[in-house]
């Protein structure tokens, strides 16, 4: 049975996209209604999830439990991973956030970029790092992640 995620209202929500989605809708300035700009938040939403973390993933697991080694599993799954950045490098490159404006598609983008920094995975992408250091500059992600880390102290 899959676990309940934060309720809003009557509505629980598990799923870190369905969330993000949810949250969009209800926030203009996280997903304008604007029918051209809502159309390339869902865009980026969809590639972070399908596109960049389906290959970062894998590759993430292995870089956390050490398997780095010269394999030809992790050779692919890094030339996987290093095509995907290869694609996103000059999108970020030329802009701020995703779509032009800070929105739900770039705080999943962030979310999983910033486990592949973490392995150094982003060292030959200086667009992608400078992306994952902006995002997680913003102020409310700080707060979120220093609420989430007293969460888990608590929890010791």
């Amino acid at each position: 049975m899959l676990e309940s995620g934060p309720r809003v209202g009557d509505i629980s929500i598990f799923k870190r996209g369905a969330i993000l989605l949810h949250l969009g809708e209800r926030s203009d300035a996280l997903m304008p209604a604007d029918p051209c700009s809502r159309c390339e938040v869902l865009e980026w939403l969809f590639a972070a999830l399908n596109s960049v973390e389906m290959a970062s993933l894998p590759w993430s697991i292995l870089a956390f439990s050490g398997d780095t080694g010269d394999t030809p599993g992790w050779k692919r799954l890094n030339e996987f991973l290093k095509a995907r950045l290869q694609h996103l490098e000059p999108v970020l490159a030329g802009r701020e956030w995703l779509a032009g404006f800070f929105s739900v598609a770039d705080i999943l983008m962030a979310d999983v970029l910033r486990l592949v920094d973490r392995f150094d995975g982003l060292v030959g992408h200086p667009a992608c790092r400078d992306y994952v250091a902006r995002a997680t500059a913003r102020p409310s992600f700080v707060k979120a992640h220093a609420d989430q880390m007293a969460h888990f102290a608590a929890a010791d």
